[in-house]
């Protein structure tokens, strides 16, 4: 009942005629003339006296319902959204064997980049709905968004099509590891740009992006990274790049002389002037995330910046109850007038 709103709720302002119609149909339509009312004085009151109000109170009660069924009482279902146009989004991940160094979490050697990736990414996936070892995420998530993966390291690997299934690309991301065959290493950025171009440009959506997140220097691959940034410009595919992880030494897994598992410092480079002319001949934008904190804020930044277009109706279907109150006003007046006809009628 609290959710009830009336279509007509100008009817409403008839509801005082209730106590019109209870008076009129209370009053006496004729009277006798006694000298003495000696005779009735002390009598008591049976109980067929006592209900004889009741059929000028069921037409009154008719009249009110009567009266609330013009002001068409409904309740609303639900809300329905009938169009909504998503981005389409490809995912462009290093799975190098630089990804390994453990300089973005400093309180935790045991996490390496690429864990760290995997979970921002999927925090921006699916926003509060996937649990972070790194606290409760700041993003909705994108589900009206197409999203896709491509990985790449001495190859480049179209992993997950674009999809609006991101509980299965969420299953597959969390399932990525660190190439471990040394002859599958390398960063081959041009590849995995160009392979993930090619994948965005079957898709129909009409905003385009992708989002390139390595930590070094292409060293593999057959397509210049420009020249798969001169693909992306040419079919309006705008890039964001992310260099993620420290420059000079990172810590990285080894095995010491004494064969015990140990972090060494080792030599890391990121190619920031390729990735920034990247993002400049796309329209995109260059990041530098050198801890957990401000990749999560670059991916933040992206979210904020490609926002979900929409073109959205909403419409309430609505329980129109109008017709259980002027059934229920229709059966009281039927009452009413057999009542006051039989049991209750008043003789002159």
């Amino acid at each position: 009942m609290f959710n009830w709103e009336f279509r007509d709720p100008i009817f409403l302002l008839l509801l005082p005629l209730a106590v019109l119609v209870f008076w009129l149909a209370n009053r006496s339509r004729s009277s006798l003339v006694f000298s003495s009312l000696a005779l009735v004085a002390g009598s008591p009151k049976s109980i067929r006296v006592w209900l004889s109000k009741l059929p000028p109170l069921l037409f009154a009660l008719a009249s009110v319902a009567l009266i609330v069924g013009l002001a068409r009482p409904r309740t609303p279902e639900r809300e329905t959204r009938v169009t909504r146009d998503g981005i389409a989004i490809m995912m462009i991940m290093d799975l190098s064997s630089s990804m390994n160094a453990r300089d973005l979490v400093e309180e935790d050697r045991s996490i390496n980049r690429l864990d760290v990736v995997k979970q921002v990414f999927l925090k921006f996936v699916l926003g509060q709905e996937e649990a972070s070892l790194f606290g409760e995420s700041s993003t909705k998530g994108r589900p009206d968004d197409l999203i896709g993966l491509v990985t790449f390291a001495g190859y480049a690997d179209s992993v997950c099509p674009l999809t609006l299934d991101h509980g299965n690309l969420a299953n597959i991301v969390r399932d990525l590891q660190i190439v471990s065959v040394q002859s599958e290493d390398g960063t081959a950025v041009g590849d995995g740009l160009g392979l993930a171009v090619e994948r965005l440009r079957r898709s129909k959506a009409k905003s385009q992006i992708a989002i390139l997140l390595t930590d070094g220097v292409n060293n593999a691959g057959v397509i210049p990274p420009i020249r798969a940034a001169e693909l992306a410009a040419e079919t309006n595919i705008k890039v964001y790049c992310i260099g993620a992880g420290t420059t000079g030494l990172a810590p990285m897994p080894a095995i010491d002389m004494f064969g015990r598992n140990t972090l060494l410092p080792q030599p890391v480079e990121i190619d920031e002037v390729t990735l920034k002319q990247i993002a400049e001949k796309t329209g995109g934008r260059y990041f530098r995330a050198e801890n957990f904190e401000a990749l999560q804020q670059v991916y933040s930044e992206i979210d904020r910046l490609e926002k979900t277009e929409v073109t959205e109706l909403r419409y309430l279907r609505y329980t129109e109850h109008f017709a259980g109150f002027v059934a229920t006003g229709l059966g009281l007046l039927v009452l009413a007038s057999g009542l006051g006809g039989s049991l209750f009628r008043r003789l002159p």
